[in-house]
């Protein structure tokens, strides 16, 4: 079985629109966390990160008719084009197509949207996708709640090993909508605060939207210098809860288990963890229950959600591109809003921006319905 990268990316967020100034920021501790009160979209006052409809349309106007294109479909365009462009990969046979998303076009089920019902189907979205930059296959578009932004680098990894593609363009994205916020604030999930992921103090979670787009490809040429080679990758659903975890971290523990055992290393030879850490009470315990169980209380770990909120189908991509440059800076990330270990296990939580030689980082992510990916990623370029 050959190699294979994760290579050319790009981040579309409210902290910028490329991965440099995103990166950039974070390394500065600044947040794209906002409060918001408008009765439109929450009744209360809510905490999210969101980027205006004006200012994605005057950036999408730059490429094309902003009208015919939901916000979405706008920001996902805006994010895939410069990866598409970097690559200079001509979109043939062998390349592929996939599209991470919870939700999609939720909005447009909305009474004010101008756009058709039908847009809010899935395989439209990717419909559009695929036919703006010409793909020549149809679009996969995966949505396994709030790991489907890793487990696309798991399938697409699995389509270039098995010889269908030579390369794979993703794109990721979700955004804050009425729907979306109204089911977690059914929950009772939601913070009206920045959230405090692992902390004693937390109480829930922020939400965020943001386009993410990264090339999977095969290839070991220009690769550009946070390029990282997947050593491994597993997922596991622990079947546990429509919407709660494994009280044990049994889910999350075997995905990583298993990934461990293709990359063919100890969880001792892990540098960082990129997880998941939600804020939410449940989310938080199982990690730390499946990390000490894993043996890696003392692995540096954080949470990329006191930066972004939690971004759903986009998060796992996102924070693997984090995680990409913060290996090619050598630098561990502050997790953002931890103040206080809240969980009954020790784990070592990033509290500063930390100089450290790495060469490898494992990304985790869980969702609704039991869902657990883990990919193990080393630096591409040493």
């Amino acid at each position: 079985m050959g190699k294979t990268f994760v290579s050319y990316n790009n981040i579309f967020g409210s902290l910028g629109f490329d991965s440099e100034t995103v990166v950039e920021k974070i390394s500065k501790g600044k947040s794209g966390l906002a409060k918001f009160e408008d009765a439109s979209l929450l009744p209360e006052p809510f905490c999210a990160s969101m980027i205006s409809s004006e200012k994605v349309e005057e950036e999408f106007s730059k490429i094309s008719n902003a009208s015919k294109f939901t916000k979405l479909e706008q920001m996902m365009i805006l994010s895939l084009k410069e990866v598409i462009d970097a690559s200079n990969i001509l979109l043939n046979e062998k390349v592929g197509l996939i599209i991470s998303t919870t939700k999609g076009n939720i909005d447009v089920l909305e009474s004010e949207s101008n756009f058709p019902e039908s847009r809010a189907y899935l395989s439209e979205l990717g419909k559009t996708i695929q036919n703006f930059f010409g793909f020549k296959n149809e679009a996969i578009v995966l949505s396994n709640a709030c790991v489907s932004g890793v487990l696309a680098i798991s399938v697409a990894k699995s389509f270039i090993s098995e010889g269908k593609y030579n390369h794979v363009f993703i794109t990721s994205g979700d955004l804050v909508t009425k729907f979306i916020l109204s089911g977690f604030h059914s929950f009772q999930a939601l913070s009206a605060e920045p959230c405090k992921p692992y902390d004693k103090n937390r109480v829930g979670i922020n939400l965020g939207e943001v386009a993410a787009s990264a090339l999977v490809t095969s290839s070991e040429e220009d690769l550009p210098m946070e390029a990282v080679e997947i050593l491994g990758d597993a997922t596991c659903n622990d079947a546990n809860h429509i919407s709660g975890p494994s009280r044990t971290g049994e889910g999350l523990f075997r995905s990583v288990k298993s990934a461990l055992k293709e990359a063919n290393i100890t969880a001792a030879e892990i540098d960082y963890v990129s997880a998941h850490g939600t804020a939410t009470p449940f989310n938080d315990e199982m990690e730390a229950i499946a990390f000490s169980r894993l043996e890696m209380e003392n692995v540096p770990l954080n949470s990329l959600k006191g930066f972004f909120g939690h971004t759903l189908g986009a998060s796992g991509l996102l924070e693997t591109i984090v995680g990409m440059h913060s290996l090619k800076n050598d630098t561990l990330f502050i997790s953002k809003g931890f103040d206080e270990l809240g969980v009954s296990k020790n784990i070592n939580i990033i509290k500063a921006n930390t100089p450290k030689v790495m060469k490898t980082f494992l990304k985790t992510a869980s969702g609704f319905g039991g869902c657990n990916t883990a990919v193990i990623y080393k630096k591409a370029n040493n």
